[in-house]
């Protein structure tokens, strides 16, 4: 890396601190900035940020299962005037920086003659609005999803096209819902639409490929910081010290918190790394794989890494998946001893109700603190939230009766200071889910005229 004491010249956006090993890219700094012209429309200024000022990013949390929609819809007389809905509660503390849009359909998700398979149509058609073929073998067919027309646009601009994540393998086939392939139920990124893009579920993967140096070094560089035990960030520290010495003084502490972020995600994923002492005297045991046992961290620590991803414009676009289609998983932490899957078809009891609720408001905490983070850190003259849109949602609303209309969908941030938030928006009922994917690539940079069954874009975005 070469530092300029002239501050004449920006900082270049592809500036990595380097050393043996290991790369780190930085975060967007004022330092990378130009002065740009007043501009008007939206397309024009999504574009113009992407040359001067700090970029827009896009991210996908998808839930499966639906939602319990009673404790989800938002009540009230405006669309800043309403109550927040029960399980939006532990997002409660970023209501401005968040629109509740209701009124979103997934046609694509619908049977439209072939029968059962909604987890799987749900999770298929989330980010590409298609209706897949039905099959478990090779006739594999989608469409391509929106945050793949993102990346195919504006990948170049950053060193990874994309991100997707997620807590559990997607699958290579078989039969996973009444004969959909288990590709469908378990991707909701596809490149084309016949190729999936799989989830990197272990944290420890997802920073090495974010802050590793590829071969750079080599492999005997790459064994001798694991065997000394480093962090990324002791490979660095004199091109860190260059740096930071020619820093203003917002630049200067924004590039602290952000080297501080790192550290602190590696010590997690070190002590996720082992399974722990079982009893006095006992040595530990490394886990074969770099997942968290407890779930609640694997999840942090991967929304960690998005935060990281586009604090760093490592990349502009991610997806993730709190679990696969159809997801059966136990929350014994919530003391939900059943499968999550089978007591979203509560069958109107109420107790299983509740539980659904339960369930619905820990993925919603957990969603926080990803928000939590992005808000934390500064960015230009707002926060990385104001920068970003994030999508939280599901392609089912009442998982009871697997339907995919007026569906539970949440978006997060400004945009790049053009998405008016803090709002309950309510769409006509059975405005495609794709309007709103749309309105999010005219903001990120990547406009098209279509997308899927879209037949618009969302207006009520910037009023």
């Amino acid at each position: 890396m070469q530092v300029s004491n002239n501050r004449k010249q920006p900082l270049s956006r592809r500036t990595m601190l380097r050393g043996i090993g290991a790369a780190v890219a930085l975060p967007w700094l004022e330092a990378m900035a130009t002065p740009s012209p007043m501009i008007s429309n939206v397309a024009s200024a999504a574009t113009n940020r992407i040359a001067d000022g700090p970029p827009v990013r896009m991210g996908f949390l998808y839930v499966p299962n639906g939602m319990h929609m009673p404790d989800w819809k938002p009540r009230g007389p405006s669309e800043t005037q309403f109550e927040l809905p029960k399980i939006l509660q532990p997002l409660g503390a970023y209501r401005k920086q968040m629109n509740v849009i209701t009124g979103l359909a997934l046609s694509g998700a619908d049977p439209h003659g072939d029968g059962g398979g909604d987890h799987a149509r749900s999770v298929a058609a989330f980010l590409t609005g298609a209706h897949p073929h039905k099959t478990h073998g090779s006739e594999i067919r989608n469409g391509i999803s929106v945050d793949q027309v993102a990346a195919q646009r504006i990948g170049h601009l950053t060193r990874l096209k994309s991100l997707e994540l997620g807590t559990e393998d997607s699958a290579s086939g078989g039969d996973c819902d009444t004969g959909y392939s288990c590709l469908y139920t378990s991707n909701i990124s596809w490149r084309t639409a016949t190729s999936p893009l799989g989830k990197e579920v272990d944290p420890a993967a997802v920073f090495e490929r974010m802050f590793g140096a590829g071969n750079s070094g080599g492999a005997k560089a790459m064994a001798a910081r694991e065997k000394r035990r480093k962090s990324v960030l002791d490979f660095v520290l004199s091109d860190a010290k260059q740096l930071s010495g020619d820093l203003g003084v917002n630049d200067r502490r924004k590039f602290d918190e952000y080297l501080y972020a790192v550290r602190d995600i590696e010590r997690r994923l070190q002590a996720s790394d082992k399974l722990g002492k079982r009893e006095e005297g006992v040595a530990d045991y490394p886990r074969p794989v770099g997942v968290p046992e407890n779930y609640g961290e694997h999840v942090r620590l991967l929304l960690d890494m998005m935060a990281l991803a586009f604090q760093t414009d490592s990349t502009r676009v991610c997806s993730f998946m709190f679990a696969n289609a159809g997801s059966n998983r136990s929350y014994r932490n919530l003391s939900i001893s059943e499968g999550h899957h089978n007591i979203s078809h509560h069958g109107n009891a109420y107790d299983k109700q509740q539980k659904i609720s339960r369930i619905n408001q820990y993925h919603a905490s957990l969603t926080a603190h990803l928000i939590e983070r992005l808000a934390s850190i500064r960015e230009g003259d707002g926060t990385l939230l104001d920068n970003c849109m994030i999508v939280y949602g599901s392609g089912i609303s009442d998982g009871n009766r697997h339907s995919h209309s007026d569906l539970p969908i949440a978006l997060f941030g400004g945009g790049g200071g053009s998405i008016k938030t803090g709002r309950h928006i309510r769409v006509r009922s059975g405005t495609p889910l794709t309007n709103l994917y749309r309105s999010m690539l005219v903001r990120i940079g990547a406009p098209v005229e279509n997308f899927s069954d879209s037949n618009g874009v969302i207006k009520e975005l910037a009023s």
